[in-house]
């Protein structure tokens, strides 16, 4: 059970104010969350992208904890390349400490693409490690580029919205399900809506042994085009539609969905509200709409018969 926020609000902030990271960006909340719910040491890395460069402006730092920047495609790598250092030299004696979490933390395009055979490497071999994907679904710092994780009909720099093509052409990629089939011991899907789903996934997540994995959509103002205060709602949205839904699984036996929506609304409450499907709402663009639409009720189906079948 996830701790109060007066629990929470007592914790030291390990990730300090005044960082660079644009206003209503979902990452550093999702961030905080995480970190406000790790017990004791906590050594962090973080693959390039919008994270890493707007906290580590040289000489300055917004990390309070042990934090690596490395490459791009290699954040899973350099992790479980630490990990594995701390259990040879706790092993000689070198190192007292009980317990140190260990945090890979990446933006879709370092996990679903640049990065994803680092991930599936160190989930494989089974190092004790939480990777975090934030998930604002493009390249956002160097320019709104699409990803694998960018949804059906999105607008972005690579694929623009114009007189030939309509946005991405292409279905996003399903990280979490990727993750899941690896049969680790743990892997979540979690929004900075639900703050008390996300903390207890990561408590939970970090008193099992062996790879975890938590994918966090985390919206993106200047990618998503919405207003920064809009931020929350529109993680929010995202869950309500069932575009994002929050499950865990367990060794990819046992499937769980952590919240189901009394009333599911239509993915338009969502996509109407962010100026990268604008181009959708034209009469002749209707079909992708209704084929995003589609789309997501067959997912939420799958998953909920996976709970079912693997309770």
């Amino acid at each position: 059970m996830a701790p109060s926020l007066k629990d929470l609000a007592k914790k030291p902030e390990l990730l300090s104010p005044g960082h660079r990271m644009c206003a209503g960006c979902g990452a550093p909340i999702a961030i905080r969350q995480i970190l406000h719910a790790i017990d004791g040491p906590v050594v962090t890395g973080c693959a390039t992208g919008c994270l890493e460069v707007a906290t580590t402006i040289y000489p300055y730092t917004a990390w309070r904890c042990s934090f690596i920047h490395n490459a791009f495609e290699n954040s899973a790598a350099t992790m479980s390349g630490v990990e594995t250092a701390y259990r040879a030299l706790k092993k000689k004696g070198k190192i007292k400490e009980d317990k140190v979490n260990f945090i890979a933390f990446g933006g879709d395009g370092g996990s679903y693409d640049i990065g994803f055979q680092s991930i599936s490497g160190a989930m494989e071999r089974g190092h004790d490690m939480l990777y975090v994907c934030y998930d604002n679904e493009a390249y956002m710092n160097t320019g709104v580029q699409r990803s694998s994780a960018t949804p059906l009909g999105a607008s972005t720099t690579t694929a623009p919205a114009g007189k030939v093509k309509q946005g991405k052409e292409e279905f996003r990629k399903d990280m979490t399900g990727c993750m899941a089939a690896h049969k680790i011991p743990y892997v979540a899907q979690a929004s900075i809506s639900n703050w008390r789903d996300l903390v207890a996934k990561v408590e939970k997540a970090m008193s099992i042994k062996g790879p975890k994995f938590i994918n966090i959509l985390s919206p993106c103002p200047p990618g998503w085009r919405h207003l920064p205060d809009e931020t929350v709602e529109m993680a929010k949205l995202a869950v309500e539609t069932c575009f994002w839904p929050l499950y865990e699984v367990e060794y990819g036996k046992v499937w769980r969905i952590n919240y189901k929506p009394k009333n599911i609304l239509p993915i338009t409450d969502w996509i109407n509200r962010q100026g990268r499907f604008r181009h959708l709402n034209k009469p002749q663009n209707k079909h992708i709409i209704e084929t995003l639409q589609a789309r997501v009720k067959e997912d939420w189906e799958i998953l909920l018969k996976k709970e079912e079948i693997f309770k």
